[in-house]
C-alpha cells in the first residue's frame, strides 16, 4: 500500500506554510484533494491531486524529500524577494533548481544588508526557525561612523524603545578600527524589523557596513563569495533541526569526501569554482539587460 502524510505536513514540507497554519487553511476549507474540499486529519499519497487557494501543490515525492538546506553570501542591492516592481535583482536568482517544493528564506536581511543567509525546502524547519519561540542568536559585523560612548553601549544590551516597541543587544563588542570609523561585534536572537541600524540610528550613529556572519553555530564561509552558495552538509543540518526540535534527517545531496577531509586546496579549488559561477551569473544578467535595451529601442 502506498505510503500516505497528514495533508499539513505535506503542505508544509513543500513550503506552502508551518504545519499550524496549514491545519487552519484546511478548516477554512482552503485545501481540496483530488476535487473535493479536505477536513483536518485527511491524509494524501504522492499521486493525489491537492489543490491550496485553487492551485495545484506540486507535491509528488514529497514523503521522499530530503531537508536540505544553503548558506548564500547575499551581496548589497538584493532583495529577499521572488518577486520585484521595480526589478531589482534577488537573492532567489542564483539558487540551484529543485524538482520538488522551493527554497525558502530562514530570515531576511535588508537591502543594504549582506552576508548570511540560509535557504531551506523544508518549510516546517524554515517556519520553526523563524517563530519567536526559537530564535537563535545571530551575529552581525558592524561598521559605525561616530563616537560610541561606554554609556551608549549599555543603553543598548539593557533596551531602549523605539517607536514603541523595546529593542535591545544580547551583547555588543568592539572589534577594532580607528578614528571615526569602527567596527563592533553584534549578537542578538530577537528579529525586529532593521534592529541593528534602528538601534544605532537611535543614538544618531550611522551604519555604514552591516554583515551578518553567523547563524548560530553555523558561519559565513570565507570560501564563500558574495553571490555565491554552499550547500551545508548532514551535521549542519541536523544542528539546525535539533534548534527546532524535528528529527533528524538521514540523507544529503552533499557528497562526503570519502576518506578524508577536505585539505585547504580542495577548499581553494571549492571557492575558484563558486567564484566562477557567480562571475556566469553576472555575465548572463549583463547579456539580457543589453538584449532587453536593444529590443526597447527597436
Amino acid at each position: 500500500m502506498e505510503k500516505s502524510e497528514k495533508l499539513q505536513k505535506i503542505l508544509s514540507r513543500v513550503g506552502v506554510g508551518s504545519r499550524r497554519s496549514m491545519e487552519q487553511a484546511i478548516i477554512d476549507g482552503r485545501v481540496s484533494v483530488n476535487g473535493k474540499i479536505a477536513k483536518l486529519g485527511d491524509r494524501a499519497i504522492a499521486t493525489d491531486v491537492i489543490r491550496y487557494d485553487g492551485r495545484v501543490i506540486n507535491h509528488k515525492d514529497s514523503l521522499m524529500v530530503a531537508c536540505r538546506v544553503l548558506a548564500y553570501h547575499k551581496p548589497e542591492g538584493e532583495i529577499c524577494s521572488n518577486r520585484d516592481p521595480e526589478g531589482r535583482p534577488s537573492v532567489y536568482d542564483r539558487l540551484p533548481p529543485l524538482n520538488t517544493g522551493r527554497w525558502l528564506n530562514i530570515g531576511r536581511l535588508d537591502l543594504n544588508t549582506s552576508g548570511l543567509l540560509l535557504f531551506t525546502n523544508d518549510g516546517e524547519l524554515a517556519h520553526r526557525l523563524m517563530h519567536p519561540s526559537h530564535e537563535v542568536t545571530r551575529e552581525y559585523a558592524v561598521r559605525v561612523f561616530g563616537d560610541v560612548t561606554a554609556e551608549m553601549l549599555e543603553l543598548m544590551t539593557k533596551g531602549v524603545e523605539i517607536d514603541g516597541q523595546m529593542n535591545k543587544f544580547d551583547k555588543i563588542e568592539f572589534n577594532g578600527g580607528e578614528g571615526i570609523n569602527r567596527w563592533y561585534k553584534v549578537f542578538l536572537h530577537e528579529g525586529h524589523n532593521r534592529e541593528v541600524r534602528r538601534m544605532f540610528e537611535y543614538f544618531e550613529l550611522k551604519v555604514s557596513r552591516l554583515i551578518r556572519v553567523s547563524y548560530g553555530d553555523i558561519k559565513l564561509e570565507r570560501t564563500i563569495p558574495r553571490g555565491g552558495w554552499i550547500e551545508l552538509g548532514l551535521n549542519d543540518v541536523n544542528y539546525l533541526r535539533s534548534l527546532v526540535d524535528l528529527p533528524r534527517e538521514n540523507e544529503t545531496f552533499v557528497k562526503p569526501v570519502a576518506g578524508k577531509k577536505e585539505t585547504k586546496r580542495d577548499l581553494y579549488k571549492k571557492a575558484a569554482q563558486i567564484k566562477r559561477a557567480v562571475r556566469r551569473h553576472k555575465e548572463r544578467l549583463y547579456e539580457g539587460r543589453v538584449k532587453k535595451t536593444r529590443s526597447a529601442n527597436h
